[in-house]
């Protein structure tokens, strides 16, 4: 099963549930099930954009902002997600990204100029797809994946931003 880049906004009342779930519970469950609409799934597609932003020497703020969106904050208090039945272990545990980062990354989020960053992206499917660390096999536009994932972690940030939400980032 492939890997893939998983978010959640939530409030801070549903973090307490969590974290009071798991205080509770006897094998440490934080009772972790946040609505679907308030979940994200950008498959690897943000990866792919932050490798070939390296490869093509991007701003080196706009590549740790994108890094920070992906992987959270590790002084996040989530400690309580690190849980089996959430969490599978591969990678960091999950990261917290409290509503003042969530509103500072979206603001960010909100002036990257993506056609600026794809500037040097290979028309070419296999081309475009070694650029961005994707396998060989790679099915499809590239510059489309990036564009849709990348389109929607922004909408998701500025949504989790209007609403003073956190953000939960994990691998699974």
């Amino acid at each position: 099963m492939p890997l893939t880049q998983q978010f959640a906004r939530v409030t801070s009342e549903y973090l307490d549930h969590c974290r009071a779930s798991a205080l509770a519970s006897p094998d440490a469950s934080p009772g972790w099930d946040p609505p679907d609409t308030c979940l994200l799934d950008t498959d690897w597609a943000i990866w792919g954009l932050i490798h070939h932003c390296r490869s093509t020497g991007a701003d080196p703020q706009v590549i740790a902002l994108l890094d920070r969106a992906v992987t959270g904050d590790p002084d996040g208090d989530a400690e309580f997600l690190d849980h089996e039945k959430f969490y599978d272990g591969f990678g960091d545990p999950p990261r917290l990204l409290t509503p003042t980062a969530v509103t500072d990354i979206a603001a960010a989020l909100d002036r990257i100029r993506l056609d600026d960053l794809l500037s040097e992206l290979p028309t070419s499917t296999e081309e475009a797809a070694t650029a961005c660390g994707f396998d060989a096999g790679f099915d499809g536009d590239v510059r489309a994946h990036l564009t849709e994932h990348f389109v929607a972690m922004r909408e998701f940030y500025r949504a989790a931003a209007q609403h003073s939400q956190y953000v939960v980032t994990w691998v699974d």
